[in-house]
């Protein structure tokens, strides 16, 4: 009789060490880089079951910033984004932070864009005429970082 009662306190131990790494995971966190703020609202609203929180910034500049103070779980990135464009600002945040997950998110189905995102660092290029593939591709990946 003290095997099944071994076994219960062992499964009991696994299962609280599980309950503390999930107590330390917040939801996901996603940031929005586009110039246009209808778009930015409607991938806010076609993306708000799937996260906590979305940030929003209209330029590359403040793509890079945001990301350095708020390390989000997914980056949707536009390209024209004013005088830091979505590949340099991807760049940047690559170089300082090779986890990353960028997406670019883009009107241009162009294969030298594509290839310079990749290059870039982004993980994926999504069109915005297709932005159920962008919802598909948030909801498959792991669980959000751990935040402290």
């Amino acid at each position: 009789m003290s095997g099944p009662l071994y076994l219960l306190a062992r499964s009991s131990v696994r299962y609280s060490t599980r309950l503390e790494e999930i107590a330390q995971v917040k939801g996901m966190q996603i940031l929005i880089a586009d110039d246009n703020e209808r778009v930015r609202g409607l991938i806010k609203r076609l993306i708000a079951d799937l996260c906590d929180e979305v940030f929003e910034c209209s330029d590359g500049e403040s793509a890079v910033r945001a990301y350095a103070e708020r390390q989000p779980d997914w980056v949707l990135m536009d390209i024209e984004l004013g005088e830091v464009d979505g590949l340099d600002a991807t760049r940047r945040i690559k170089a300082e932070y090779p986890e990353a997950r960028i997406v670019i998110v883009t009107n241009y189905d162009d294969s030298r864009l594509r290839q310079s995102a990749i290059d870039a660092g982004a993980c994926a290029y999504v069109l915005k005429e297709n932005l159920s593939a962008l919802l598909e591709l948030v909801r498959e990946t792991e669980a959000p970082k751990p935040r402290h």
